[in-house]
C-alpha cells in the first residue's frame, strides 16, 4: 500500500491544491489575529507600574473633586500626590486646529510624580508650560517653543511647549501634559483614572489613613493590587477584539472544511472504482482506509508547516508596517506563544483529517463489486438523501424558534445559534433546494441559453450532492457578506439619526457676549461653508452659574444649518448643555433666569450640540431683552469638508471674540470613520472566507470536468464544437455562482434583519433595516463573474482534450 499511497499522492497532487490553499489561509489568518492581538497587549500592558513608582498607595477613580482635595493636602501632611487622567480640549497652533479632542494629561509639580520619561527640554515649572508626547509631537509637527492654545472660548489655556516626553505605559498616556493649577480649569470635564499617594513615611497604612482623612470611606489599594486589577481589566479588553476576530478565521476555516471535504467526496467519488479494484486484488478495508489518512494526513503535515511559516511572517510583517507608518498607534512586540502554534498546527493537520473521515467510510462500506457499479447514492429518493432531508428541516424549525426568543427577548446567544441552525440546515437541504433553483433559472432563460446553456442546466442538476457541494462554500461567503454589508448600513443609518440629534449643528461660533454683525459674512466666506445663520440671544444670568449666553430658538431658517432639529424648549423651559447640568443643578429644577430687572423662573432641561448657551422660546427671549443681539453663529459644512482645517478657520474667527467653538462634524467624522474601519475590516476578514469560496467553486468544477471526460468526449464526437463546451461549463458555472449568491444574498438580508431586530433597535431608537442595493449588486456581479472564471481552466481543458482520447478515459 506503501507503492499506491505515493503513486496517489504523485498523480492526484493537482486535486489537493485547492484544500491545501484553503487550510493554508485559515491557518495564517489565525496566527495573524495572534500576532495581532499579541502586539495590542504588549503596547497597552507594558510599563503599567511605572506611573506608580514610590507610591505607597493608589486611589482609583477618585471624582476629580476628590483628587482636588487630595492634591491640596499632600503639601500639607509632607506628602506627594499625583493623579492619572486625561480630559478632552481642541488643540490649536497658530490658528490652525491640531485636533479637536487631543488628551490633556497632568504632570506632577514634584519630581517623585514625574512618571513621563523626558527626551527634550525640561518639565513645566510655572503656569502656562506644557509639554508633549513625543508622538503626538511628529504627528502634528509640533516641537519645543511652539506656543498652543488648549480649549475654546473662555476656559481656553494658551501654553508654551517646554519639553517633549515618552510615557512608558500606553494605557495612560497623553498627548499634552500641563501642570494641575492649568488643568483644574476643565475640572468638570477631567476623568481621573488614579491618583498615587506617597506618604512622608513609607508604608501602605499610613498612606492609606492619609488618603481617608481627607476623603472618608475612600479604599485605596497597595501599588501591585491596583496594577493588577488595570492589567486584568486591558488584558479582558485586547481578549475581546481578538475573540472577535478569531470569530472570522472560524468562518474561514468552516469554509476551508467545506473546500476540503467536498474535495474529497469528489475526489474519493471518482476513486472509488480505484478503490474497489484495489479491494478486488486483495486490500483489506483498513488498508484503504490507512491509504486515505495517510494523503489527508501528508496534505495537513504540509498545510501546518507552510500555514505557520506564512502566519509567523505576516503576523510579525504587519505589526511592523504598523510600528513604521503608524507609530501613534503603540503597538508592542508580536510574540505567538506555544499555544497558538499547536492550535495552528493542529487546525492544520485536522481538518484534513477529519473532512477526509466521512467520505472514507462511504467508499469502503460497499462491496468492491457494488463500488464499480455506477453510483446512485447522490440521489434524494435514497435512505440517506431521505435523512439528511429530514435532518435539515428539523434543524430549520429549531433555527426558527431561536430567532423567535432572539427577537422575543433580545438575547444575543440565542441569535446565534438561530443563525448556525438554520444554515446547516439550508446546507442539509443544499441537494433539493440548489437543484429546483438551477431549474427554475434555466427555464426563465431557456430562449437565450440555446443548446450549451440547456445542456449546462442538466449538467447542473444531474447529481444533487455535487452541485450543492459546489454552490455551499460560495454560499457561505456570500451570505455573510450580505448579512454584514445590509448590518452595517442599518447601524450607520440609525447612528446617523441619532447623530443628527445629538449633533445638529456642524460647527457653532457661541459667545456670552454679542458678537459683531459681520461675524456671519466672515464665517460664510470661509472655504468648506454651504451655510451660516445668525442666532440672537442675550447674555443672561442663570441661577449659580453666572452669565450663560440664552439663545432664542428655532431661529428662522434653522433647516438650512440643521443636520436633525435642536430641541426645543417650550414656553416655560430652559435648555442647559449638559455640561452645566450638576453642581446643585439638576434637570427638573426651576431656576431664576435674570436679564437686568428682568426676572423669569424657568424649568430646566438637558440637551447638547449647539454649544456652551442655553435656549429659550422665542417668546421667553423676547420676555428677558427685548432688543436681543447676535450671540452666536451656526454653520453647516460642505460634504467634503475637513473637520479640523473648517474648525481652525472658525477658531481664528471666533477666538479674538472671546468665543466657544463646538465642532459636531469632527464628532460625526469620527463615528463614520469608526464605521468605515469597522467595515472595511470586517469585509476585509470576509473576502478572505470569499476567497476560499471561489477556489472551491474552481477545484470541485474542475473535478466535476475530470469525472465527466467521457461524457464530454462524447459530445465532441456528436458535433459539440470546442466553443459550445467551453460555453456549456461557463454556463454551469454561472448558473451555480447566480443561485448561490441569490440564495445567500436572501439568507444574509433575513439574518441582518433579525440581527437589527434584536440587536440594534433595543440599543437606538428608530432603527430600521436599510438594504444597500449598489453594495448588493456588486455582490450579486461579482459572484457571476467569479463563477465565470472559476470556469475557464476546467473549461479549457475539456475543450482541447480530443473526443477519441477523451473516451479512452476511464
Amino acid at each position: 500500500m506503501r507503492t499506491v499511497l505515493l503513486a496517489s499522492l504523485r498523480t492526484h497532487t493537482r486535486r489537493y491544491g485547492a484544500a491545501l490553499l484553503a487550510v493554508l489561509v485559515g491557518v495564517v489568518l489565525v496566527l495573524v489575529t495572534a500576532s495581532l492581538s499579541s502586539a495590542v497587549r504588549d503596547g497597552l500592558t507594558s510599563g503599567l507600574a511605572e506611573p506608580y513608582d514610590g507610591a505607597d498607595a493608589v486611589l482609583g477613580h477618585p471624582s476629580p473633586d476628590d483628587a482636588a482635595r487630595l492634591l491640596a493636602a499632600a503639601p500639607e501632611q509632607g506628602a506627594d500626590a499625583w493623579l492619572l487622567g486625561w480630559t478632552l480640549q481642541q488643540l490649536s497652533h497658530d490658528g490652525r486646529v491640531v485636533s479637536t479632542d487631543s488628551d490633556i494629561g497632568p504632570v506632577a509639580d514634584e519630581p517623585a510624580g514625574r512618571w513621563q520619561e523626558l527626551t527634550s527640554g525640561r518639565f513645566p515649572d510655572r503656569p502656562g508650560e506644557a509639554v508633549l508626547d513625543n508622538n503626538a509631537a511628529k504627528a502634528a509637527h509640533l516641537a519645543v517653543g511652539d506656543r498652543l492654545r488648549i480649549g475654546t472660548g473662555s476656559s481656553a489655556l494658551d501654553v508654551t511647549v517646554v519639553g517633549l516626553v515618552d510615557s512608558p505605559s500606553t494605557y495612560v498616556v497623553a498627548s499634552v501634559y500641563v501642570l494641575w493649577t492649568d488643568l483644574a480649569r476643565w475640572q468638570d470635564h477631567l476623568y481621573v483614572s488614579s491618583l498615587a499617594w506617597a506618604g512622608p513615611e513609607p508604608g501602605y497604612d499610613g498612606a492609606r489613613d492619609a488618603i481617608r482623612a481627607v476623603v472618608p470611606g475612600a479604599e485605596p489599594d497597595t501599588v501591585d493590587a491596583f496594577v493588577q486589577e488595570v492589567q486584568k481589566d486591558v488584558n479582558r479588553g485586547v481578549d475581546v477584539i481578538a475573540i472577535v476576530a478569531l470569530l472570522f478565521a472560524a468562518v474561514a476555516l468552516l469554509v476551508a472544511v467545506l473546500v476540503i471535504n467536498n474535495t474529497f467526496t469528489i475526489l474519493f467519488a471518482q476513486r472509488s472504482r480505484d478503490f474497489a479494484l484495489l479491494r478486488c486484488v486483495g486490500a483489506t478495508r483498513r488498508q484503504v482506509v490507512r491509504s486515505v489518512r495517510l494523503e489527508s494526513l501528508a496534505l495537513g503535515l504540509l498545510a501546518a508547516v507552510l500555514g505557520t511559516a506564512g502566519g509567523l511572517a505576516a503576523g510579525q510583517g504587519l505589526v511592523a508596517l504598523i510600528h513604521g507608518q503608524w507609530p501613534e498607534a503603540r503597538l508592542g512586540d508580536a510574540e505567538v506563544g506555544t499555544v497558538w502554534l499547536v492550535v495552528a498546527a493542529t487546525l492544520a493537520v485536522g481538518v484534513p483529517v477529519v473532512a477526509a473521515w466521512l467520505p472514507t467510510r462511504r467508499v469502503v462500506r460497499v462491496s468492491p463489486l457494488a463500488a464499480l457499479r455506477p453510483d446512485d447514492s447522490t440521489q434524494v429518493g435514497t435512505a440517506t438523501g431521505r435523512t439528511r432531508v429530514a435532518a435539515g428541516v428539523l434543524l430549520l424549525l429549531a433555527g426558527t424558534a431561536a430567532f423567535a426568543v432572539a427577537l422575543a427577548a433580545a438575547v444575543p446567544p440565542a441569535l446565534v445559534a438561530g443563525g448556525v441552525a438554520t444554515f446547516v440546515g439550508v446546507l442539509l437541504l443544499g441537494p433539493v433546494l440548489v437543484p429546483a433553483l438551477v431549474r427554475g433559472l434555466a427555464r426563465l432563460g431557456r430562449r437565450l441559453m440555446g443548446p450549451a446553456g440547456r445542456l449546462a442546466a442538466g449538467n447542473a442538476v444531474r447529481n444533487p450532492r455535487r452541485t450543492a457541494a459546489t454552490t455551499a462554500s460560495l454560499l457561505i461567503g456570500v451570505t455573510l457578506t450580505t448579512a454584514v454589508l445590509t448590518g452595517l448600513a442599518s447601524s450607520r443609518s440609525a447612528l446617523a439619526d441619532e447623530m443628527d440629534d445629538q449633533h445638529p449643528v456642524d460647527i457653532a461660533i457661541t459667545s456670552a457676549r454679542a458678537l459683531p454683525a459681520d461675524t456671519v459674512d466672515r464665517a460664510r466666506a470661509v472655504d468648506g461653508v454651504a451655510a451660516a445663520l445668525p442666532v440672537t440671544g442675550t447674555t443672561a444670568e442663570v441661577a449659580a452659574l453666572g452669565d450663560v449666553a440664552v439663545l432664542g430658538v428655532p431661529p428662522a431658517g434653522a433647516d438650512s444649518v440643521l443636520h436633525g432639529k435642536v430641541r426645543t424648549p417650550g414656553p416655560r423651559a430652559i435648555v442647559l448643555p449638559w455640561d452645566l447640568i450638576g453642581d446643585g443643578l439638576e434637570v427638573g429644577d426651576r431656576v431664576a433666569v435674570t436679564v437686568g430687572e428682568r426676572t423669569v423662573r424657568l424649568r430646566v432641561r438637558a440637551g447638547d450640540g449647539w454649544g456652551e448657551a442655553a435656549l429659550v422660546a422665542p417668546g421667553t427671549l423676547a420676555r428677558l431683552d427685548p432688543s436681543p443681539r447676535l450671540h452666536a453663529v451656526w454653520v453647516r459644512a460642505d460634504e467634503d469638508a475637513d473637520p479640523e482645517d473648517l474648525a481652525g478657520s472658525m477658531e481664528a474667527i471666533g477666538s479674538p471674540l472671546g468665543a466657544g467653538i463646538e465642532n459636531g462634524l469632527a464628532d460625526r467624522a469620527y463615528v463614520d470613520l469608526q464605521l468605515d474601519v469597522l467595515s472595511g475590516g470586517v469585509v476585509g476578514l470576509l473576502g478572505i472566507s470569499v476567497v476560499i469560496a471561489l477556489v472551491g467553486i474552481a477545484n470541485t468544477l474542475g473535478l466535476s470536468v475530470l469525472e465527466r471526460g467521457r461524457e464530454h468526449a462524447l459530445l465532441r464526437a456528436l458535433g459539440l464544437t470546442r466553443r459550445q463546451v467551453r460555453r456549456m461549463l461557463a454556463a454551469e458555472a454561472v448558473l451555480l455562482a447566480t443561485v448561490a449568491t441569490a440564495l445567500g444574498t436572501v439568507l444574509g438580508v433575513v439574518f441582518a434583519w433579525l440581527g437589527v431586530r434584536s440587536l440594534v433597535e433595543p440599543v437606538v431608537t428608530g432603527a430600521s433595516l436599510v438594504l444597500p442595493w449598489t453594495q448588493l449588486g456588486a455582490v450579486v456581479v461579482l459572484a457571476a463573474l467569479a463563477g465565470l472564471a472559476a470556469s475557464v481552466l476546467p473549461a479549457r481543458r475539456a475543450a482541447r482534450t480530443a473526443p477519441a482520447a477523451g473516451l479512452a478515459l476511464e
